[in-house]
């Protein structure tokens, strides 16, 4: 026999209690089981939890960008009629990035190296100015030339015939067309922005031409 009066007191103490290590390993497997049963809900609590699904955020660019608006709709109901006829006098009207521009040329407006406006022009200022004396716009006056040397006893050079040019364009459509003063301006380009090429005369004479531009910088 197994004399136990001699083992140590805590093994004595033990003893008496033989299965006292299966409180330890069931605490341990309780705490396994509730990290198991917390991990395996975790995801359907997220998935739950929101209650719509996340809609695509659009950028606010999208959506406050102006449709592009082509030339036809920015030009207002007397402009377009006037566009059809300007094409019968070989003049044209566009629209432009500056603004609405009406290009008459020289040969419609002015004898050759001459600023005087010709009476057969008269009836068509008069159209151009029915057509824009309703529009609140500023009007500049831009005269041009073709890069062909002039020296009369009247113009030096082609910047001063054109300036001259605009000039009496201005005086024609304030004082017999009632087109106010205040709204218009003149400049000259001379032959420095042609229209076509300057190697031809049918491209010469494209860019002697007087340009009416209704500028864009107002409504």
């Amino acid at each position: 026999m197994v004399d136990t009066s001699r083992r140590p007191a805590y093994l004595k103490h033990d003893a008496g209690r033989p299965d006292r290590w299966l409180a330890s390993y069931a605490d341990v497997i309780t705490i396994l089981l509730v990290l198991f049963v917390a991990a395996a809900a975790s995801p359907r609590m997220r998935k739950g939890g929101d209650a719509s699904p996340q809609q695509p955020v659009q950028s606010p660019r999208a959506v406050s960008e102006p449709k592009p608006v082509s030339p036809a709709e920015r030009l207002s109901p007397s402009l377009t009629a006037l566009q059809a006829k300007l094409r019968e006098r070989n003049a044209d009207l566009r629209v432009e990035p500056r603004g609405v521009v009406i290009s008459l040329p020289q040969a419609v407006l002015f004898a050759p190296g001459r600023a005087s406006i010709s009476p057969s022009a008269q009836p068509l200022i008069e159209e151009i100015a029915d057509s824009i004396r309703g529009i609140p716009n500023r009007i500049s006056l831009i005269g041009h030339s073709d890069p062909t040397p002039i020296r009369n006893h009247r113009f030096r050079n082609n910047w001063e015939l054109a300036t001259a040019r605009s000039v009496e364009l201005l005086g024609v459509l304030s004082n017999d067309f009632g087109i106010p003063e205040a709204r218009l301006s003149v400049a000259s380009f001379a032959s420095f922005q042609p229209k076509t090429t300057n190697a031809t005369p049918e491209g010469r004479a494209g860019n002697r031409r007087v340009e009416i531009v209704i500028l864009a910088d107002e409504p």
